[in-house]
């Protein structure tokens, strides 16, 4: 077997492995089987990719879309590696080929989908030497995961069938129920098979957090436009709830000029695949899309990710904003925030199959959005990862919220559900105490109330902003089987008759100009791929990038992706690019020597690069 360090040198252009992965390796290598958690951009994939180079035969990579085996093989044939896919898209000619060439054990790594696995068990992987399975998105497994897929549940078959083949399962995101459910189902503890479980820090320091509350439609168009406009070439995703959301965002960005398009999944095949094909070549800039935008997108250089409105679990959200920043450079991570969203997605929770469950995940997606402490904590918190520090690249950290004592708004409120008995929504609390005349309250007298009115001097945006704080912290609750009626908790009561004092924070007005600062970029860590030896052609560096060679290194990039037909962050992620710009290598020895540049891209895109950065150093 090859050393693991010099495949790792020589495909990925890499000195060292990322916290974990050598032992993972290691363990599969040996013959274990593994549940591997790592955040999306950790790096799984080479826990299973690394051992297929070094063991003997092909290893069998079961991914649930299309998509993503395409976009995982195209990425492993571009470092020189031999890989396939079999799914439904292969013609019959081509179907044969690949069989073909697996059961001659010339492919490490084949990429299938479930239903094809188990329709070949007894057919084509019984005629080929398997060196490992890996059960990609392994969350898919289970009831209890965010994203459950029935066809993965017969996976369990693989260790009867192949009792003495290692079986690696991977996720990003799963809780310890859902983490239990996965080894249960798989049989990875089973018949005195070698097991370990393999959990590495959640934390991804290179994107930023912030949330935006209380927004309404046009002042999210407002903020996005700035935002987007700020940010010219950097591509990113918008996700929303509904499909209509999708579309009518699109449409307003397509507007004001910006090259957008919707993703759901009420759109056809074609055009799903037209507009994934699309943004992963750098062809549109921005996706607005549903859940349905998910595990396919293996496009390291995304930018930013915003949340048009807020999603049911923390695992979804993390999954989500996990596209962004692939490739390790600094990303962008906004959230928007309102009553309105609590109230749709606990109405969605409510009536699923798994409703205490739902509400649980969704009441702490809601502790996330409402911190007043540092939100990367959180995050951690909710997978089992204690951190002693803030993070410093949250708005919390970067702004933390000013409080002010709220008890007399707060018994306006509660005084006007109280004269109401109870029987009514949390609009009409905010029509009574504003004093607004609206049809409800003259049809109901309210108007009469001694509540009516006494908080008019306190804006609309802020009321809703006050009692969805109030909301949060357990003072009041919404019937949902009573007309979605606000209800006074026994907190709440306490609060009422002067028994306990409550904090507010301040609400922060929502402005068209509000756009978060670009993060500065990360350095490259010159050290971590250099010898110390001196290389021709590496000039000592201060560390500064230039600019405008990064623009060049970028349009030739997207020359090189456009003859081959391939996504531009499979020629060179924009990590790689930044290196480029930065350490500036004129020789082909010393661009080998450049983080993300394995032995056959030194070769195939080498003078062309240095040629390129040359005119900039001459």
């Amino acid at each position: 077997m090859s050393s693991i360090l010099s495949l790792l040198q020589r495909y990925y252009g890499y000195d060292s492995f990322r916290p974990q992965q050598e032992a993972v390796i290691q363990h599969v290598i040996g013959g274990g089987d593994a549940l591997v958690l790592m955040p999306t951009g950790g790096g799984k994939s080479l826990c299973y990719q690394i051992p297929a180079l070094a063991l003997p035969g092909t290893a069998i990579v079961v991914s649930p879309l299309i998509s993503l085996m395409k976009d995982q093989v195209e990425a492993l044939k571009a470092n020189g590696i031999e890989a396939e896919a079999l799914n439904s898209s292969a013609d019959m000619t081509m179907d044969t080929i690949i069989r073909r060439r697996c059961a001659n054990g010339d492919v490490k790594l084949l990429y299938i989908s479930p239903e094809k696995l188990l329709a070949e068990l007894d057919f084509l992987l019984r005629q080929m030497h398997i060196s490992l399975f890996a059960i990609d998105e392994a969350h898919c497994i289970s009831q209890w995961g965010h994203d459950f897929r029935p066809e993965y549940t017969q996976l369990g078959l693989l260790r009867q069938r192949f009792p003495k083949v290692p079986i690696i399962a991977l996720t990003a995101t799963a809780d310890k129920l859902t983490r239990r459910d996965i080894i249960e189902q798989l049989h990875l503890k089973g018949d005195g098979t070698k097991f370990r479980e393999f959990i590495t820090s959640f934390d991804r320091p290179n994107l930023s957090l912030s949330v935006k509350r209380g927004y309404k439609a046009k002042e999210k168009l407002a903020f996005l436009l700035s935002f987007i406009n700020a940010r010219p070439q950097e591509a990113g995703i918008i996700y929303c709830l509904s499909r209509k959301s999708t579309e009518i965002v699109a449409e307003d960005l397509r507007r004001a000029g910006i090259n957008a398009l919707p993703y759901h999944a009420a759109l056809s095949p074609h055009e799903r695949s037209q507009t994934q094909e699309l943004f992963k070549n750098d062809q549109v800039q921005v996706v607005c899309a549903t859940v349905a935008f998910g595990m396919g997108i293996d496009k390291s250089n995304v930018r930013w990710v915003i949340h048009y409105n807020m999603p049911k679990s923390i695992e979804s959200f993390y999954q989500e904003i996990g596209r962004a920043g692939r490739d390790g450079a600094p990303a962008e991570t906004i959230l928007f925030y309102s009553l309105a969203d609590i109230v749709q997605l606990t109405e969605f929770a409510r009536q699923s199959g798994q409703q205490e469950v739902n509400l649980d995940k969704l009441h702490r997606m809601q502790e996330y959005a409402e911190a007043s402490v540092c939100r990367r904590r959180i995050l951690l918190n909710y997978f089992g990862e204690q951190t002693d520090h803030d993070c410093h690249n949250c708005d919390v950290c970067q702004n933390p919220p000013r409080r002010f004592d709220g008890t007399s708004l707060c018994q306006m409120a509660l005084s006007a559900m109280k004269r109401t008995d109870e029987q009514i929504r949390i609009s009409t609390v905010i029509e009574i105490v504003k004093g607004m005349r609206s049809p409800e309250v003259l049809r109901k007298n309210y108007n009469e109330l001694k509540t009516f009115g006494v908080g008019r001097d306190t804006s609309l945006t802020q009321w809703q902003d006050y009692l969805l704080q109030m909301l949060q912290m357990g003072l009041i609750e919404i019937a949902y089987d009573e007309g979605k009626h606000a209800k006074i908790t026994s907190a709440g009561l306490d609060v009422l008759y002067g028994r306990k004092n409550i904090q507010l924070n301040i609400p922060i007005a929502p402005k068209s100009n509000d756009v978060q600062k670009r993060p500065a970029l990360q350095k490259p860590r010159l050290t971590l791929h250099i010898p110390s030896i001196t290389i021709p052609g590496l000039a000592p560096t201060s560390g500064t990038e230039d600019p405008k060679l990064f623009d060049a290194l970028r349009q030739l990039r997207m020359q090189c992706a456009q003859e081959e037909n391939l996504p531009p962050y499979i020629v060179f992620s924009d990590k790689t690019l930044h290196a480029l710009a930065t350490i500036k290598p004129t020789t082909l020895d010393a661009f080998g020597h450049v983080s993300g540049i394995g032995e056959f891209k030194q070769r195939k895109y080498g003078s062309r690069f240095v040629s390129m950065i040359k005119k900039f150093t001459t």
